[in-house]
């Protein structure tokens, strides 16, 4: 079962290089997980400083351990120290899978 996980993330204006940075960073290894199959980083149009990132992932499982591994969790603490609000992620899957 396919599953596209959204994760919303916003940071004030002057540490968006930061979190960019941080944001590749966190890709580059995603990229080399089992079942990960693609990603994408949106930034809102009209909310400055929100980010949206979309990645799929062949299931459920391989999302977790993705999300609970010590390099992403290492990543993830340095990304949310510069974010306004603590990250949202949501997990969804096909209604009909």
């Amino acid at each position: 079962m396919t599953v596209r996980i959204l994760i919303e993330r916003t940071a004030e204006p002057d540490r968006q290089g930061e979190l960019l940075d941080l944001m590749r960073q966190l890709r580059a290894k995603a990229i080399l997980r089992p079942g990960y199959i693609s990603g994408e980083s949106l930034i809102s149009v009209d909310k400055p400083g929100m980010h949206l990132v979309i990645s799929t992932w062949h299931s459920l499982q391989d999302w977790k351990a993705w999300e609970n591994h010590p390099e992403r969790l290492e990543i993830m603490a340095k990304i949310e120290r510069l974010l306004t609000s603590p990250s949202k992620t949501r997990v969804f899957t096909e209604p009909w899978a």
